[in-house]
């Protein structure tokens, strides 16, 4: 399930506006930005979530990676749309069996740490999830042990 055709015009602002101020992601609400996201891998999606879930809900999301991890934290904001720079197989399928709209500008088959050696640990500790209420929580664990220094990959890794 594709993003409206009707929505080009505001995703390509956005995406000039990731790429210009060097943003994670922004929430748009009736092709306007309505929350921009600050941070690395899916911290501005958790922070968003904590802070104030309602801004997000009913948004489009346009965001620089979207993995599964990403999705699922998309799923439970209740976006009603997701754009991707870039988009792992698992997120177009995780999104579209939820039928959330959701468009990308290059679909990749996984989302790689960042070293380049394996999977993204973001994307390893939501292998096996399907509930997105369970995302939370274990992406949070997962973040809070790579910012401590723990397996998995560097600091912020997506």
């Amino acid at each position: 399930m594709e993003l409206d055709q009707e929505l080009r015009p505001a995703l390509e602002r956005a995406v000039k506006i990731l790429e210009e101020e060097s943003l994670p992601c922004v929430f748009l609400r009736g092709g306007e930005i309505v929350q921009r996201g600050a941070g690395t891998g899916v911290a501005p999606l958790i922070a968003a979530l904590e802070e104030d879930s309602e801004i997000i809900r009913g948004t489009v999301l346009v965001d620089r990676i979207i993995g599964k991890a990403a999705a699922m934290l998309a799923v439970l904001g209740g976006v009603s749309g997701v754009y991707g720079m870039t988009m792992s197989a698992a997120a177009r399928d995780y999104l579209a069996q939820r039928e959330i709209p959701a468009s990308c500008g290059t679909l990749t088959e996984r989302i790689i740490n960042r070293a380049g050696t394996g999977l993204c640990p973001m994307e390893q500790a939501v292998l096996e999830l399907e509930d997105p209420a369970s995302a939370l929580p274990t992406l949070k664990a997962t973040l809070a042990r790579l910012r401590a220094g723990g397996p998995g990959g560097a600091p912020g890794t997506r």
